[in-house]
Formats: structure tokens, sequence, C-alpha cells
């Protein structure tokens, strides 16, 4: 397997371009072995060694009751790591997200807007892209190294997408009660984990139409929002979806964290939901190509990547955020 790394200096790290092919999550992991290891030691840091080793054996099994697509993968991870953590962190769902697609500003094609918050700290610096190739064609895939699924891809001439998490469900008075109900019923089911039925749609759709149908279709294990931008200024949209069953809103749309179109009861995820999505509302047809809309409440402390997307333009544009702020130079494509 060739893999090509492309970097630069600068007075802040160029976020790295790896050439992978159809390799997917072991690509991503032998071209930034490096990465990887520090994406590990922080896991470990975070949640402690001996957490880290339960929750992969936990999410192993469970894929392979499954009969996951990409078990294969992140077992090649794992063998290449040589120890716990690949399983755990490729099944890991704590950020929060705000995400706007509408009519790009420069009146072509559909844009869009994303940023991605998880309080794991480092996954900015270690923030990477991917271009990957599958049945329907090649694709760009912001990740990090060892991760099979997607959170946020470009498929240029296709399609782009992200997806958020919505609120925790919620039927108990305490949390802790919640958080095992609703990890008992995820290991019941059978359905994809959303990231990788992202990744199944970046693989093998064609076209806006085949990702939005895939992505309102395909069983699911637990909910999710999907954002999809298409090539033209109306196509796009936000899918909120449940394990069997969605509800679509049409662009120009935004989504944090909290149902607009479904009525779940549920504990809010992020900081201030509804008030990143009101920015995002404001900020998304008329923003220019930067990323000065990355402010308050939209970026918090948890802000660990900024992106924005056109696939009729071919344009992507991703920069790496930690706490403190910017930590890596914009990728432009």
């Amino acid at each position: 397997m060739d893999v090509n790394v492309t970097s630069a200096g600068g007075s802040l790290p160029n976020i790295p371009l790896v050439e992978i092919g159809a390799a997917g999550a072991p690509g991503l992991a032998e071209a930034a072995p490096e990465l990887l290891a520090e994406i590990v030691q922080m896991a470990r840091g975070r949640y402690g060694r001996l957490a880290l080793g339960v929750g992969d054996a936990v999410a192993r099994r469970w894929l392979e009751n499954a009969d996951n697509p990409y078990l294969a993968e992140i077992g090649a991870v794992s063998d290449h790591l040589g120890q716990p953590g690949a399983y755990m962190l490729n099944l890991s769902y704590e950020w929060s997200c705000t995400t706007g697609v509408g009519p790009d500003p420069s009146g072509a094609g559909s844009r869009l807007l994303r940023t991605l918050d998880w309080p794991l700290d480092g996954l900015g610096r270690t923030l990477m892209v991917a271009r990957q190739r599958g049945a329907a064609g090649d694709y760009y895939n912001v990740s990090w190294p060892g991760f099979s699924g997607i959170t946020t891809g470009l498929a240029p001439g296709r399609f782009s997408a992200a997806l958020n998490q919505p609120p925790a469900r919620s039927t108990y008075p305490l949390m802790a009660i919640d958080w095992v109900v609703n990890r008992i019923g995820v290991w019941r089911h059978t359905g994809l984990p959303p990231t990788h039925l992202l990744r199944r749609v970046f693989d093998r759709c064609r076209d806006y139409a085949e990702a939005k149908e895939m992505l309102c279709t395909v069983p699911l294990c637990l909910p999710v929002f999907f954002i999809l931008s298409g090539m033209k200024p109306g196509e796009g949209c936000v899918i909120e979806r449940l394990e069997e069953s969605a509800r679509v809103r049409e662009a120009p749309a935004s989504a944090a964290n909290h149902w607009l179109a479904q009525q779940v009861p549920g504990r809010p995820r992020g900081q201030d939901s509804l008030g990143r999505w009101r920015l995002m509302e404001q900020r998304r047809d008329s923003q220019p190509d930067d990323f000065s809309w990355v402010v308050p409440p939209i970026r918090n402390y948890a802000t660990r990547l900024a992106a924005i997307m056109n696939a009729a333009k071919g344009r992507l544009l991703v920069q790496g955020w930690e706490a403190s702020g910017p930590v890596t130079r914009v990728f432009r494509l």
C-alpha cells in the first residue's frame, strides 16, 4: 500500500493530507502512527487504563455480535496499536456539534458549515484529512488515525455531509440510570453506528439523492442527526434519525444538539445547544469562506475542528482547535 503525506512548515502545523485509497482505518493508522499513539495516550489519561481495557472488550464483543462490516478494519488497527483502545475509541460518541447547510453565498452550489466539539484534549492537534476511495469514487475524510467511520466528509462532484448527536434519551430521574438503559438498548441493536453509515454513504452513493435515501432508511443502533449538502443551491437537508425512522428538514437548515422535527425526551448535550443553533441560523447564509463565525457559543472549550465544504466547488477548508484556540493552519483543498 502506498501512502503519501503532505505537510508544510509555519507558525502553526499543517493538517496532513493522507492518500490511503481503499485502505480505510488501517491506512489512517499506518500513515500517522505517532498521532495514533498520542490519541490513545490522551484517552488513557481521560478514562483510565482499566476503563479503556474493559471498554475495548465490550465494544469488540458488540461489533462481533452485530456482524459489523468494519470489524476487520478496527481489528487491524488494534493489532497495529498493540494495546487496548482501538475498539472503544471507534465506538465513542461523546461529541456535540453545530452545523448549517444552505446555498453558497457565491451562488455556486450548496455549502455546509460545521464545528465538532469533543472534550478530549488533543483531537484538534491530531486531526488529519484522508483522500479515500470507495465504489462510487474518491472523497475526503476529516478524521483521526485509526478511525473507521466518518463524522465530516466531502465527495467533490457528489455531496458533503456531517453528523451531530441528539440529546441523550431521558426516561428516569437519574442520569446514571438513563445512561445504563441507553447503553443496553444500543448493545441489543444490530444496526450500524452512525459514523459507519456515513462511511458507507461516501463509499457507495453516487449522488445527493442516493445519499439522502440511504441516510434516511438504513437501520441504526442509536439516534443521530445527519446534515447533507448536494451540488445545487437547494440541495441540502438535516435528517433527524431514530433507529428505524427519519424526519427531514430541507435546507436552508441548521442543527446543534436538540430535536426540532422529532419529539424525543432527552438530556441536553454540549453547551448551549439552542444558542449555537441560533447563531448558525444567523451566520449560515451570509458568512464568507473563513472561520470568523467560530465564536461563542458555537466555539467553546470542547471545539476541536471547524470545516467549510462545497461539493460543487470541490472546496474543503478545515482547522483544528483546542480549548486555547486554533492549533493548526487552515487546510484548503
